[in-house]
């Protein structure tokens, strides 16, 4: 089983300072219609995001501008 703080890592794409837990997002997947979940982590002290990640293949998302 992934840790939030692994999740985080998967769709930031390099190591993040804390992560919440995870959640199953209310959205599938646009490429597969896969499962996504959502997590909300820090990748810097001045910066909360939330990010998307489908279970069933690489796609992910944030929700920065």
């Amino acid at each position: 089983m992934v840790t939030a703080k692994k999740l985080a890592e998967l769709v930031e794409g390099e190591s993040v300072m804390e992560a919440e837990s995870i959640a199953e997002a209310d959205r599938d997947c646009p490429d597969c219609d896969g499962d996504v979940l959502t997590v909300g982590y820090m990748p810097s002290v001045t910066e909360f995001v939330t990010g998307w990640k489908c279970q069933d293949c690489d796609w992910s998302e944030t929700d920065r501008d």
